[in-house]
């Protein structure tokens, strides 16, 4: 229980955070989509989250998405992962100094593109919008993984980010649905790229070699892409991206080219992940380890617990199998869980 110990002193302070902290506005999104009582109505219910007004010094919100001052989050609002971009929502809310300068872009698949009313009334002054993501840009591209959670389509939206949202929206970060902050994203938001396009916690310890299979490393004309570079690990559920410069140099064209290679030569077995790495690895603005506490979920397989990462915490991330959600419900939680759940804003239903 040691870490528990040296965590409770930041976790206090993040609760007083929580106590002082502001919130956002509604943002009506700028196309219409109908909201009907869906079998998603009937599963899932959540409370209202609490009200968040910007501090003082923040500057006063606006409702124009191309405003340069705002702060661009991506989220997926996937069927499985809803009640885990809820609370997502819900902590980056509560930790910002500024909550309404903050905006939302839920990219969402067909069977979630009604979700507007139920976003709305669990954060009734969100700035937001919701994009419907075509499955059929990607599906053919998708080969087998190791969970198949990892071949959902949604899963990979976040590749097609420069194209989904406005052309004004010149950067974003993009979050994961299994994830907490603790601290306040402007901070995340204000990483310096450099001549970068994106920008992730590096774990060049990782052993890099696993993330491809024995038939990449055999074949130069797949293996020479890391030539004159120093690749390392980094965690693709949370970066910041620049939008300008992804457009510029066309990666999603250049992730997608080695997907189409993937469907032929089984060069990966995990997922979105491996087609980020042969394009970036190596060419990753480095931000602190704090905004990357992964792998609380445990591995691909069993989804075991885990401890915290040596050092300070700012971002909690349940990648693995394992999800926090899940295991409170069944108690059968591991210890972190308890860091995600005052942030679940889920209404259990005893008459299911």
């Amino acid at each position: 229980m040691r870490w528990l110990i040296r965590f409770s002193g930041f976790f206090s302070a993040a609760l007083i955070m929580i106590i002082l902290s502001p919130s956002l506005q509604s943002f009506p999104p700028a196309e219409a989509i109908r909201s009907s009582t869906t079998f998603l109505d009937q599963r899932f219910s959540f409370r209202s989250s609490p009200v968040f007004r910007n501090a003082d010094e923040c500057r006063a919100p606006t409702s124009d998405v191309c405003d340069p001052s705002l702060v661009h989050v991506a989220i997926t609002l996937d069927v499985d992962y809803l009640r885990g971009s809820i609370a997502a929502v819900h902590s980056v809310l509560q930790h910002s100094l500024c909550p309404e300068s903050v905006f939302f872009h839920f990219v969402t698949s067909y069977e979630t593109r009604n979700l507007e009313n139920l976003v709305k009334s669990t954060f009734p002054h969100l700035k937001f919008k919701l994009y419907t993501f075509d499955d059929a840009i990607v599906k053919h591209l998708i080969s087998t993984s190791v969970r198949q959670a990892l071949e959902q389509p949604l899963n990979y939206a976040r590749n097609y980010l420069a194209t989904i949202l406005e052309p004004c929206v010149r950067r974003v970060i993009y979050l994961d649905s299994d994830l907490v902050l603790v601290d306040d994203i402007a901070k995340l938001w204000n990483t310096r790229l450099g001549s970068k396009t994106i920008g992730a916690p590096e774990y060049c310890h990782a052993n890099f070699t696993k993330y491809f299979t024995s038939v990449f490393w055999s074949e130069s004309r797949f293996s020479a892409t890391f030539k004159n570079r120093k690749p390392c690990y980094f965690n693709t559920g949370v970066m910041v991206i620049d939008l300008v410069k992804w457009r510029a140099q066309g990666y999603t064209k250049k992730i997608e080219r080695w997907m189409e290679i993937q469907r032929k030569e089984r060069i990966y077995e995990l997922g979105s992940l491996p087609p980020f790495l042969l394009v970036f690895a190596g060419y990753v603005a480095p931000i602190e380890h704090r905004w990357n506490q992964h792998g609380l979920g445990g591995d691909n397989v069993k989804g075991s617990c885990r401890d915290l990462h040596a050092g300070p915490v700012s971002l909690l991330h349940w990648s693995g199998s394992g999800k926090p959600w899940m295991r409170l419900d069944t108690r059968n939680a591991c210890p972190l869980d308890s860091l995600w759940a005052p942030y679940d804003l889920y209404v259990h239903n005893t008459r299911r």
